[in-house]
């Protein structure tokens, strides 16, 4: 096993636990806007995590180049569609924006 492979699985393995407890929470958890910040290591830590870890098993290269920038387009998109997931909660239960 070579230490590139180790630094995959490590990688990796991190990026999942973030999402199981991502949906741990999500399970778990009562409140809408609770629930909304437990899937926040999902949607950065974990899903970065993973794409580093492909990249890294592909080598330098196009390939880990564009699996990155997938990654980061993920990452980034979930981001923004939780802000708008948050402010569309706080409309329809009155709340202010701040």
């Amino acid at each position: 096993m070579t230490a590139g492979h180790v630094v995959t699985l490590v990688l990796l393995w991190a990026g999942v636990g973030c999402v199981l407890l991502s949906a741990a929470g999500l399970a778990l958890l009562g409140d809408r806007m609770t629930r909304l910040h437990a899937l926040a290591p999902a949607n950065g830590l974990g899903v970065l995590s993973i794409a580093l870890s492909v990249a890294v098993e592909q080598g330098m290269g196009r390939a880990a180049v564009k699996t990155l920038f997938i990654g980061v387009l993920l990452a980034l998109g979930g981001v923004v569609s939780t802000i708008a997931v948050g402010k569309a909660t706080l409309e329809e239960q009155g709340g202010s924006r701040g």
